[in-house]
């Protein structure tokens, strides 16, 4: 059987799980979760269905929910309810007996694909060539376990939007340059928030194999050319148009949307820096909120006592968070109890010891 024919297969749900009704694929989940116990744990990212999202033993985001699950040593089986890079992510921390489940194979993450090991290794010796000895890899959580692991082996360390600005602070006193993956929006506004003139931030092109712009002796970060695909749909515009129609609207952004937007916002943080803001804000207030419109439609019907808008009224859901269906999750459940257990996410020992590395190395600094 081809790769192509088992990715396929792996997604083919029976006809039943295609025509049943919402209400009993609900009453079915919850039969079969309770018939499991302890043996499952289901971690769902705060960017997931709300059909979904109800099941989850905890929400968070794909880090925490991966450290949550290695701590969680009584579940035989997690069933993580976000991307392919989270589970691997689980996949890495968790213990050899424990086996991770990715509902469905397809909820993937575009700005992870947007950085590959090929493309990174055809990278590295070019950079070298031009900066010698002084550049370390860092990438951010959201990357694959390839690029991770590359980071891990070449003294590099990952990043999470919260603590994104102190990796970068450790990077520094190992090297004079950092390499950032895959995401050059996060990349460029943590250099900026530490004080980084963008002039000494520069980008570069994997699918040119080239950098974009001039760099020089004084280039401190060279950006990679990725993006999430959600949060670059945010614009100036967006902004521009909330404050006209409402002068008490207060602009709240993910370090994901580009410089441009992060700066012209009131505020700029992690999904969970945006989840305590808006605990936190005074009842009556306005908010415009530029990330994923599932989390915000969540933050809207969990805080009436607020005005809470999407920055962007136009914006779709995280098209591949939304691969995971509550059609996919039950039968997920239902192939755990019959013992045949789908989708199962493996990364190789080799490639999971250097990626843990990074990971590691983070972790000790937090």
């Amino acid at each position: 059987m081809s790769l192509l024919e088992q990715f396929v297969n792996s997604n083919d749900l029976p006809e039943k799980y295609k025509t049943m009704s919402q209400a009993d694929l609900e009453k079915k989940a919850k039969h079969m979760i309770d018939e499991l116990g302890s043996k499952v744990y289901i971690p769902g990212h705060h960017y997931q269905k709300d059909e979904v999202i109800q099941f989850a033993h905890d929400k968070g985001d794909s880090l925490q929910l991966a450290q949550i699950s290695a701590k969680n040593t009584a579940a035989e089986y997690i069933i993580f309810c976000g991307v392919h890079f989270m589970a691997e992510t689980a996949d890495i921390l968790t213990s050899e007996d424990q086996k991770v489940i990715l509902p469905d194979m397809r909820a993937g993450c575009s700005m992870a694909d947007m950085a590959n090991l090929h493309q990174l290794e055809r990278a590295w010796p070019i950079l070298q060539e031009t900066f010698g000895d002084t550049i370390i890899p860092m990438t951010y959580v959201n990357s694959t376990a390839e690029i991770k692991a590359f980071c891990g082996k070449h003294g590099g360390a990952t990043v999470t939007s919260s603590n994104a600005d102190k990796m970068m602070r450790w990077a520094f006193t190992q090297k004079k340059r950092i390499l950032f993956l895959p995401d050059q929006h996060l990349g460029r506004n943590t250099g900026a928030k530490m004080g980084i003139p963008l002039e000494d931030m520069v980008v570069w092109n994997p699918i040119q194999n080239k950098y974009e712009g001039e760099f020089s002796e004084e280039t401190k970060v060279i950006l990679w050319k990725g993006h999430c695909s959600v949060h670059e749909k945010f614009t100036i515009e967006n902004i521009t148009s909330w404050r006209e129609k409402d002068p008490e609207i207060q602009i709240l952004v993910h370090p994901e949307c580009s410089y441009e937007v992060v700066q012209a916002s009131d505020f700029a943080g992690s999904t969970q820096y945006i989840i305590k803001k808006i605990e936190e804000a005074p009842a009556g207030s306005h908010w415009a909120i530029g990330t994923e419109m599932n989390l915000v439609q969540r933050l809207k019907q969990d805080h009436p006592e607020l005005t809470i808008h999407s920055l962007n009224t136009m914006m779709c859901a995280c098209l591949t968070m939304n691969r995971i269906d509550l059609p996919h999750f039950t039968y997920s459940l239902e192939k755990i109890i019959e013992g045949d257990p789908q989708n199962i996410i493996k990364v190789p020992k080799d490639l999971a010891k250097d990626a843990k590395l990074a990971l590691d190395r983070m972790l000790v600094q937090s």
